[in-house]
């Protein structure tokens, strides 16, 4: 199942939805420029080569919620990082012109860090990585309220600690998988793993902004010998909570040489048994990606997910 929309955006639908954000500028091509799993996102070119283009971003009716949740954290961060983040110019939840909620937002600078790894030296992706640690320190000093999913408005369910909340995620996510199919034995180690090292979660005392999908696909860059990150993309999965759970889903994707590099950019952790803890968050990923691939169909992945589920709870 692919829920992100498939849409052939013609110039006249652009010209109406360019006519609600900026009158008079007259639209002279829509491009196709990539999405994740979720949204379609689309570049809107003016036909006056003095308007920057802009960009346009539909979310699948199945997650609509997720629109106004972008809304919602792109205003926590206005202001706040050094790396920029798209400004949102129109929000329309109406579903009169696309039948589909959609964002229309300013386009960045750069280019997008992942199709570009394999060209730079090891020292400029070092640069790169470090780079993405500070950014990471950017988001772990905006406070929230309380630890948990943030949803359209804020925070959905609120826990007052950070133990309260992850426990009630390892156990919603081991009841997905087992529902979706996943062994009852995997399910039980894994369960008895987090258990086990449940008192890891009591050293986080208070909840920050974590971006929870920052990788190179979300990332832009511009290069001029140096590197620099030049625009932090989607925040759909944002949570509240511990930041040393952003710094895991961040080393979740990455090599050696890379991890280093952005353990360094972030700096000192301040807290014993880090470690330790983000190998707990680890499982916990990899529990969570295999429960969104049996969701979307994607179950090709799912044998090798299972297995490290196996394998990294056995530790």
């Amino acid at each position: 199942m692919n829920i992100r929309p498939k849409l052939q955006i013609s110039l006249p639908t652009a010209q109406l939805i360019i006519d609600k954000v900026a009158p008079g500028r007259t639209v002279a091509a829509v491009v196709h420029l990539h999405g994740g799993e979720i949204a379609a996102v689309y570049e809107i070119a003016f036909a006056d080569a003095e308007h920057r283009p802009v960009v346009l971003k539909v979310y699948p009716d199945s997650l609509h919620w997720k629109m106004q949740k972008e809304v919602t954290v792109v205003g926590l961060i206005e202001d706040r990082l050094s790396v920029t983040a798209p400004r949102i110019l129109f929000a329309d939840d109406t579903k009169q012109l696309l039948g589909l909620n959609f964002l229309v937002m300013t386009k960045l600078d750069g280019s997008i860090l992942g199709p570009l790894e394999s060209t730079l030296s090891s020292e400029q992706l070092h640069s790169a990585y470090m780079q993405i640690g500070q950014l990471l320190r950017e988001f772990h000093r905006i406070p929230m309220e309380a630890f948990g999913y943030i949803g359209p408005k804020g925070i959905w369910t609120a826990h007052s600690t950070n133990r309260a909340y992850l426990t009630g995620q390892f156990e919603r996510k081991l009841a997905q998988f087992t529902e979706r199919g996943g062994s009852a034995d995997i399910a039980q180690r894994v369960a008895g793993y987090a258990a086990d090292r449940a008192q890891l979660l009591d050293a986080c005392s208070g909840a920050v902004l974590c971006h929870n999908d920052l990788h190179a696909g979300n990332l832009l860059v511009t290069i001029k010998g140096a590197v620099r990150l030049s625009g932090v993309l989607d925040f759909e999965g944002a949570l509240a909570g511990d930041p040393l759970m952003d710094v895991a889903k961040t080393l979740f994707y990455l090599g050696d040489d890379t991890r280093r590099a952005v353990l360094q950019g972030y700096g000192n952790m301040t807290r014993d048994d880090w470690s330790e803890t983000l190998e707990l968050y680890h499982l916990y990923f990899v529990l969570e990606l295999w429960c969104w691939m049996a969701e979307i169909g994607n179950t090709q992945l799912l044998d090798k997910l299972s297995a490290d589920l196996a394998r990294y709870s056995a530790a």
